[in-house]
């Protein structure tokens, strides 16, 4: 799956400025973001709700796993393979 770019970039810089709070920070598609420590389970929330509002799908917090969060390249598929289209 391509990722778009300016939805990659919208969640890439929520991650910078949200998350990590560092804007100078380096996030890229496929940095891990849980297994490396950046997100705890708080900010995998903020970062499926932000995710949500980028990709306008529904996406049940039940059937996601940190896995499915642990990169950008991965939130955006899991978006992709869960998410119900909002209208």
């Amino acid at each position: 799956m391509d990722v778009d770019v300016a939805q990659a970039k919208q969640m890439v810089d929520f991650l910078r400025t949200k998350v990590i709070r560092d804007p100078n920070s380096t996030i890229d598609l496929d940095t891990p973001l849980v297994s490396s420590g950046i997100m705890d389970s708080f900010a995998l929330l903020d970062a499926l709700l932000e995710l949500e509002k980028i990709t306008r799908r529904r996406i049940p917090a039940m059937k996601v796993s940190p896995n499915d969060l642990d990169t950008v390249r991965k939130l955006f598929e899991t978006a992709e393979r869960i998410g119900k289209q909002q209208r």
